[in-house]
């Protein structure tokens, strides 16, 4: 019998200084991905203890307390604590980490660049940054990015449109995209009810005084109808102002707000939906990525009403598991929940469309297969990228 030592596991160490610990694409997707192939996982993440998720360890970061302090003292421990990790590899998933991604270069480690977004186009739609130093900060973060890029040993990106910069950086990169992990969908039973849902983050770029402009009209022909708008508000007065929307059109007991909900519990809010709305604005950033809650919606069989973007059509047409509208137009929006609401079986026909191309193509189960050729391909190689 051979008794030698079995190899040791190579070891990760996932950062992040701005997403919660349990982030989709961090810990739900990429780090579980890599501690169920046998990797020994470290994710540090803002969070209010240290503790051992699904095989993934998790090294809590104190919260920030605004920008200034995530980017000095919050970034500095992260750097050290990283540092004590004495990983083989270190995966960071925001822009403000390429600092530390080359000082970690610097001590010989594989650096991998998780980009989760075309970051110089969501710098110019900063909604607290005045228009004209938007542009100065994005093209500044171009120069930069572009200088600092080639020491890495691998970009990860979403979307082709995302990927196009880094292949004419010349960089070693490929595509990981944020699609639906199908498991998730088995936990749940779908129950429709008369309910409209928008999942995500709720900002003025993603087009919810429209949302609720088009609902308003919709609520007038059908009363018995709700709309769930379920996630965190940026900045947090806009909530207030969706509720003082709501209130001044007659259908605040109709417009239900959730905050932040775990994971798991989105599919389960999706199930009890009857279609899903997602006409973000015509903003830079907007139309050059595709949310990852499109998919969601996709998963649970729900018919989607979205933007008429290029990407977003790519999707929801050829697959016929929607409609797209322009999202600057409430009218628009209103036109089509009610085609989806008085023609059920069609809504039906477009929801199990779409649940067929993701079980088909847009899951998780097929991304993770490209996250660990891309390990194997950055453990494999020797000295710099």
């Amino acid at each position: 019998m051979d008794k030698s030592p079995r190899p040791r596991a190579a070891k990760v160490c996932l950062l992040t200084s701005v997403h919660i610990a349990f982030d989709g694409r961090i810990f739900h997707r990429a780090a579980r991905s890599l501690a169920q192939a046998g990797y020994e996982v470290v994710l540090i993440a803002p969070h209010d203890k240290d503790e051992v998720v699904e095989g993934v360890r998790v090294v809590g970061l104190p919260q920030p307390k605004n920008r200034l302090h995530r980017t000095t003292k919050v970034l500095w421990r992260l750097y050290r604590l990283a540092v004590q990790e004495d990983a083989d590899v270190y995966h960071f998933h925001d822009p403000e980490l390429m600092i530390v991604g080359l000082l970690l270069k610097q001590r010989g480690k594989k650096v991998i660049w998780d980009v989760h977004e075309h970051y110089p186009n969501s710098i110019l739609d900063k909604y607290y940054l005045a228009k004209p130093l938007r542009r100065i900060i994005a093209a500044s973060f171009d120069l930069f990015e572009r200088a600092v890029v080639r020491f890495f040993d691998y970009v990860i990106y979403t979307t082709p449109f995302v990927g196009h910069r880094y292949q004419t950086m010349r960089v070693r990169s490929g595509p990981v995209e944020n699609y639906p992990i199908l498991k998730l969908s088995e936990t749940f039973r779908r129950e429709p009810r008369e309910r409209i849902i928008y999942l995500g983050a709720m900002a003025r770029p993603r087009g919810l005084v429209e949302v609720v402009q088009a609902f308003a009209l919709v609520a007038g022909k059908r009363p018995s109808w709700e709309l769930y708008l379920v996630g965190l508000s940026r900045p947090p007065s806009f909530e207030q102002e969706l509720r003082d929307l709501a209130r001044k059109l007659g259908i605040e007991t109709q417009v239900k707000f959730i905050a932040w909900v775990p994971y798991e519990e989105k599919e389960r809010l999706s199930c009890q939906a009857s279609l899903g709305i997602i006409t973000y604005l015509p903003h830079a950033n907007n139309t050059s990525c595709l949310p990852n809650k499109l998919f969601d919606y996709m998963l649970v069989g729900l018919p989607v009403v979205a933007s008429d973007f290029p990407l977003y059509q790519d999707v929801v047409e050829p697959n016929r598991c929607g409609l797209v509208v322009d999202p600057a137009r409430p009218e628009d929006i209103a036109r089509a929940m009610l085609y989806l609401i008085e023609h059920p079986q069609e809504a039906r026909r477009m929801g199990e469309n779409g649940r067929r191309a993701v079980l088909d193509r847009y899951n998780w189960e097929q991304e993770s297969r490209k996250l660990l050729r891309i390990y194997e391909t950055v453990l494999q190689t020797q000295g710099g990228n």
